[in-house]
């Protein structure tokens, strides 16, 4: 993937203006570069993975305000009346972008563009294919030279940088040697780092002689603006919004969405076929069930649970012809007092209960050894018997054909 840089003239409209562009791959190397109406980089722009704006000076004004410690809601919020001293027309006409703080005095840097200008230009892109837009100044894209001040002078004007977050602009028509003098002006008393096209490097070269020291000159090349744009934190466009943000478009999405949605019907089909299916076999076991119970015991009423019922009716013949039974409270009990009387340490009983067909034991705290629940259970599963350890010396005791 790509990422396309456009460097826009000052005041430019989203139509015709002719901007000049770096096609960049994401390893750093420079794929296409050149010059051409906004327009007409639909291509470029629809198959890049990022489009960066950089905006002309002379449209970016940067502001140095005093704002109390805020969250960046609460200082995206107080922006308007922060700056609305320093601007002419209302704040709320303007795109209004926090820089981060660099000092502990409150100082913030507020970089300031005309909403409606920047909104058009956005929306043109993303209407080309665009899938993400930053907009960043391009005094800050300049490279920082420490002791000096970064200036360009080229056809769309002026443009300086002398801090972090610190720049300008100016569109400014007339000879070259008019404008040397403007940017040494306005570089103050700081050397000036001077970055020209390289056509016109040795015309530039012979006013800098006659200039005086002061002033070191370089070509100017697209290293210089793709470092500057990738490292800058000032973005303007979150400052628009939701307007800022991409369309989804969700024609792309629609076959996608629509067998999505027939894998979800046919999964529900099938589980419902599944879910009768297995209704129907659960009926005729039941069915069958109460069959087999009705023929054994014909004048009985079959209850919702009739192999419970028939264990039951069992257990009750069982004992009716002195059987006693593995889930009865004398057998249980009495297969827990042989396998007790076998532990190597006595336990004691605090007390015995029977419940749900099932013998719960509770020991004396003091008389409990770790040991006993897991010799318990090996010699009750010799009876079929199973135990189960609820802690606090609570043991419950029933047949192993039983459900807990």
């Amino acid at each position: 993937m790509t990422t396309l840089f456009i460097r826009l003239p000052a005041r430019a409209d989203s139509e015709g203006a002719l901007a000049r562009f770096a096609l960049v791959a994401d390893g750093g190397s420079l794929v296409q570069q050149g010059e051409g109406a906004l327009r007409g980089m639909g291509d470029a722009i629809a198959a890049s993975r990022h489009v960066v704006l950089i905006l002309a000076a002379a449209d970016v004004s940067l502001l140095d305000v005093k704002a109390p410690p805020l969250s960046p809601a609460r200082l995206k919020a107080a922006l308007p009346n922060l700056v609305e001293e320093q601007i002419l027309g209302d704040p709320e006409d303007c795109v209004l972008v926090a820089a981060p703080a660099l000092v502990d005095d409150g100082t913030r840097t507020v970089a300031v563009a005309r909403r409606e200008w920047l909104e058009q230009l956005v929306k043109s892109l993303l209407a080309q294919g665009a899938r993400t837009v930053s907009a960043v100044p391009a005094q800050l894209c300049l490279p920082i030279v420490p002791g000096n001040v970064s200036c360009v002078i080229d056809s769309d004007g002026i443009t300086l940088r002398h801090g972090v977050y610190h720049g300008m602009g100016l569109a400014l028509e007339g000879s070259p040697a008019v404008a040397l003098q403007t940017a040494r002006a306005l570089a103050g008393e700081a050397p000036l780092h001077l970055y020209v096209d390289a056509e016109r490097l040795g015309e530039y070269q012979a006013l800098v002689a006659e200039a005086g020291p002061g002033i070191s000159l370089e070509a100017e090349n697209w290293a210089h603006w793709i470092a500057g744009a990738r490292s800058s934190t000032l973005d303007l466009v979150p400052g628009l919004g939701s307007a800022g943000a991409p369309a989804r478009d969700w024609k792309k999405w629609r076959w996608p969405l629509r067998l999505a949605l027939l894998a979800v019907i046919v999964n529900l089909v099938g589980l419902n076929v599944q879910h009768m299916r297995l209704k129907r076999e659960a009926d005729a076991i039941n069915a069958n069930i109460k069959k087999t119970f009705t023929a054994v015991y014909p004048t009985a009423v079959v209850s919702a649970f009739p192999v419970e019922q028939m264990r039951q009716n069992i257990d009750r013949a069982k004992s009716g012809m002195g059987q006693i039974t593995s889930s009865e409270f004398q057998y249980l009990a009495a297969a827990f007092g042989e396998a007790a009387r076998a532990l190597p340490r006595p336990v004691e009983l605090a007390s015995l209960g029977f419940r749900d067909r099932a013998l719960t034991v509770k020991v004396k705290p003091e008389t409990l050894d770790p040991a006993a629940a897991g010799l318990l259970k090996t010699s009750l599963a010799t009876r079929k018997l199973t135990l189960d350890d609820t802690g606090g010396g609570v043991w419950i005791v029933r047949s192993a054909g039983e459900s807990k």
